[in-house]
């Protein structure tokens, strides 16, 4: 779950409107590349970037969501894409084409109904190492009856956390996550699950953040992680985001 975070796109340019049907408005994807503190992707017409308006997000979710896009202008912060399979990660050749064979689906983006599971975006600050997930929980997250999973919670948190370590280091797994649950979530709401880089002890990185209502007024849960990186033994190293 935590790799489908390790394709980072440049930020998405401008106010976003919904899109109507499934289409996304833009589709970047392809292969990963570094300069300096800004990440991209090569384009490529065979992806949806599916972290983009839809016809299920509440007006609250959009008004949050060109909030962000509009703090992207000055490069401070960018929007990551997300894809429905690893493979659309992977560029054209012998090892796209065998992941493309898979029927395997990320697990954020597992639910085909817009709206039924999690509407979400990315969005990452490189310089203060930090990461934004703005999210809408549908019904079909459902827990005690009316409010989200606490399980749909701590994916948001672990996708979140996790997306700021491995910007740190892409070759990285979860190691321990601990979570303090404060408020339920309602079905519908939109939340921000929010990350930061804590510190990084060899290959131990650590990780803070939490889930708030979108006007970060109520705090929903708060955590910790602690997150490694795979030697260089088992994979090849690559340069990091955040040098």
């Amino acid at each position: 779950m935590l790799r489908s975070w390790a394709r980072l796109s440049r930020a998405l340019p401008g106010f976003v409107a919904p899109r109507s049907g499934v289409q996304a408005a833009v589709t970047p994807t392809g292969v990963l590349r570094h300069s300096s503190h800004k990440i991209w992707l090569t384009p490529s017409e065979n992806s949806i970037d599916r972290a983009v308006p839809n016809s299920s997000w509440s007006q609250e979710m959009l008004h949050h969501f060109n909030r962000y896009i509009e703090m992207t202008k000055d490069g401070s912060w960018q929007k990551l894409p997300s894809y429905r399979s690893f493979y659309e990660h992977f560029p054209e050749g012998h090892e796209r084409c065998e992941l493309q064979k898979r029927r395997n689906r990320l697990f954020l983006r597992s639910i085909d109904e817009e709206g039924m599971g999690f509407e979400y975006v990315m969005f990452l600050n490189a310089t203060e190492k930090r990461m934004v997930c703005l999210s809408q929980l549908g019904p079909y997250l459902e827990g005690p009856s009316g409010f989200a999973h606490g399980g749909s919670l701590a994916t948001l948190l672990d996708s979140t956390l996790g997306g700021c370590a491995i910007c740190v280091n892409r070759r990285v797994l979860t190691a321990n996550l601990s979570i303090n649950y404060k408020n339920p979530v309602a079905l519908g709401s939109v939340v921000l699950a929010e990350s930061r880089l804590d510190k990084i002890e060899g290959r131990k990185i650590f990780v803070s953040g939490e889930i708030r209502s979108a006007d970060r007024q109520i705090l929903h849960a708060e955590a910790t992680a602690l997150f490694i990186q795979l030697e260089s033994s088992i994979l090849p190293q690559e340069k990091t985001v955040f040098e």
